[in-house]
């Protein structure tokens, strides 16, 4: 049974900053936050006031995902428009955009590859079910495309949700999309492993390789768990779990694999235990429109000395949160 929820530490609000789509943080103390009117607001954390905020396009396109590296920000706004920002003299500079052709709901994905740090892999959902693969970090080099056209695959759709990932020292790509089958690529070769169908309308998914296990969140009132054979790396269904109300946006599972999060349609944020899975808390601060996402901040936040998760969406507020550290 869910435990009685905790108060979040702090709420940030901005009169001009309205609804928010998509959050990340940069080095714990800052906060980016990508809007339905099209900006992106930066939190400064150790204030907790806005410190800047800039239009990312000049047609008021709603700011879909956000991403930031030690040198760059990177957008994706609805369209599926990316463009990539430099940091210069505390603001942010337009380096590169790629004109979007995708209409879904589908996110980026930015993968930093353990054996070289130096490389950055944004994913990007394109046309006719295809997937980008842009390095961040080189303009210069070709950018991949996956395109899923062998013909034995049954009809898919666009891709709604992907997920990079190393294992023995492979980057894979786990991709889902609106039929509900799910498709394996190996990065190195380019070629899909595997195909399953693992959950009815998918949104969004979060996997963590070193404990072999994944969740998926869509338009249901399920969220599914998987885990991958290996070597052979065919994907497993495993548990479903049943939430009050269908509809998720968002689920994110955090880096100590301690817990993980569900952002619903409803406005509520569910708190699960990783190991086993069981619900621990109901979030709900917010109140009005649904939960669109939530970020984990890499190092303990110095204001409250721990990590904290932000959540954000309709209502115009931003809640921190100090849980289970």
């Amino acid at each position: 049974m869910a435990v009685l929820p905790p108060d979040p530490v702090f709420s940030l609000r901005c009169p001009d900053m309205g609804a928010v789509n998509s959050l990340c943080f940069h080095e714990s103390e800052r906060l980016l936050a990508g809007t339905l009117k099209g900006k992106v607001f930066l939190w400064d954390l150790q204030t907790n006031r806005c410190a800047l905020n800039f239009e990312v396009g000049g047609d008021g396109s709603p700011v879909t995902n956000l991403h930031h590296t030690k040198e760059h920000l990177v957008t994706q706004q609805k369209g599926g428009t990316i463009t990539i920002f430099t940091i210069s003299n505390s603001s942010y500079v337009k380096e590169l955009s790629i004109p979007g052709n995708h209409l879904g709901y589908c996110r980026t994905a930015l993968h930093t590859n353990s054996n070289n740090t130096n490389e950055q892999l944004l994913f990007y959902p394109c046309e006719d079910s295809a997937i980008g693969v842009l390095h961040v970090t080189d303009s210069a080099a070709p950018t991949q495309m996956l395109q899923p056209d062998e013909p034995q695959l049954p009809k898919l759709g666009s891709v709604s949700c992907f997920k990079p990932f190393e294992c023995a020292s492979q980057l894979f790509l786990l991709a889902g999309y609106e039929s509900g089958h799910f498709l394996t690529w190996d990065l190195s070769s380019g070629l899909i492993v595997d195909v399953k169908e693992l959950a009815a309308d998918p949104m969004t998914l979060d996997y963590d390789a070193l404990s072999n296990r994944g969740i998926v969140g869509g338009a249901s009132d399920k969220l599914t768990s998987f885990s991958y054979e290996r070597p052979s790396m065919q994907l497993q269904r495993g548990t479903e779990l049943s939430i009050k109300n269908a509809g998720v946006n968002c689920v994110r599972i955090r880096a100590d694999q301690k817990v993980f999060a569900s952002a619903g349609w409803d406005g509520r944020i569910r708190i699960f235990s990783w190991k086993s899975l069981r619900p621990l808390a109901v979030l709900t601060q917010h109140k009005q429109g649904g939960v669109m996402d939530l970020a984990y901040s890499t190092q303990p936040v110095a204001m409250w000395r721990a990590p904290v998760m932000a959540a954000a969406g309709m209502d115009a507020q931003i809640s921190l949160w100090d849980l289970y550290n």
